[in-house]
């Protein structure tokens, strides 16, 4: 007896629009070269914030590199986002000196401020939540970046007050 294969249905979920010929300049510029994978992934998570699908598709078709590879090489390297993030991403270390701090505890009230989960975004765009292993701050435990800016000594109190700032002043 001879079992037959069932065809695989492609789910897609209702995506947004994006601008693919963004990445013409750079997929001319990386087409031929060897070791293009990386930097093609760089730029396209550079232009639109992370790499949507239909970028994979697009680099794919025009390099002829297979999906497979590049979703290997996006999914192993945390550098590389595979969903849109917030405009404000908090890094909160979780590093030895800050988990011996309490760090957790920054987390969990981030979490329930935020009502998010680690690695999750706001419904409204505006802020990603993501635990680090180490933010090198290490004297200022336990410690928090929003952007560019590090926030140490905190609580999840204090935390939380500087996320609400921060959202005070975005609404304005």
């Amino acid at each position: 007896m001879r079992i037959q294969r069932i065809p695989r249905k492609v789910i897609r979920n209702e995506a947004p629009e994006i601008n693919l010929d963004l990445l013409e300049p750079v997929i001319e510029k990386y087409k031929n070269k060897r070791g293009n994978l990386i930097p093609l992934l760089q730029h396209a998570q550079n232009i639109y914030g992370y790499i949507p699908q239909q970028a994979f598709c697009k680099i794919s078709e025009n390099t002829g590199i297979n999906l497979n590879e590049m979703y290997g090489v996006a999914t192993f390297y945390a550098q590389f986002r595979l969903k849109p993030v917030g405009k404000n991403i908090i890094k909160v270390c979780h590093g030895t000196a800050c988990h011996v701090q309490n760090a957790g505890t920054i987390t969990d009230s981030l979490e329930e401020s935020l009502k998010i989960k680690d690695g999750e975004t706001t419904d409204d765009g505006l802020f990603t939540l993501e635990s680090v292993a180490c933010l090198g701050c290490c004297s200022l435990a336990p410690v928090m970046m929003i952007g560019n800016e590090t926030h140490g000594n905190l609580t999840g109190k204090s935390a939380v007050k500087i996320v609400k700032e921060i959202k005070i002043k975005e609404s304005n």
